[in-house]
């Protein structure tokens, strides 16, 4: 059984930010080898959405919605996009991503929405009407892009 969640911060058991925690650090610090503070305090802003998909029991995905004035200035965004790597291949990617921009066009209907995405994954964000807006640059010493959402008229 798959099972969507959409939830703030407070909403989250203890067990869900559990999950979420352990799948965000075994992928982008462990597996990707990566040590940065994935802990920011974002997650907690009253505005962040957590978007995350258990598959038979087992989080599968995960990404978090920032409002605007979080990550950027001027935009809402992405963050954390992430799946786990047992789920990988299945289209569960897609799933989330679509998933996530839904919930940015109801919450936060008419504001631009920019990602910074790993470089190699420029192609799935283009299929998903993501444009890049800058140069390569190094985040967390990982090549990165950042890309603004084209809505779908």
């Amino acid at each position: 059984m798959a099972t969507w969640y959409v939830k703030h911060f407070d909403e989250l058991t203890v067990d869900q930010l559990y999950d979420i925690l352990k799948l965000r650090v075994d992928v982008f610090v462990v597996e990707q080898r990566c040590y940065y503070p994935d802990i920011d305090d974002l997650d907690r802003d009253a505005q962040t959405k957590h978007l995350f998909y258990y598959i038979d029991g087992k989080i599968a995905a995960y990404l978090r919605v920032l409002a605007m004035g979080t990550t950027y200035a001027d935009c809402i965004s992405l963050g954390r996009i992430v799946v786990a790597p047992e789920f990988r291949g299945r289209g569960v990617g897609n799933q989330l991503l679509q998933e996530g921009l839904k919930i940015c066009l109801q919450q936060f209907k008419g504001q631009p929405l920019k990602i910074s995405a790993q470089q190699h994954l420029e192609k799935f964000y283009t299929a998903h009407h993501f444009m890049t807006v800058s140069d390569c640059y190094l985040e967390d010493n990982i090549p990165h892009i950042a890309m603004l959402y084209q809505q779908v008229k």
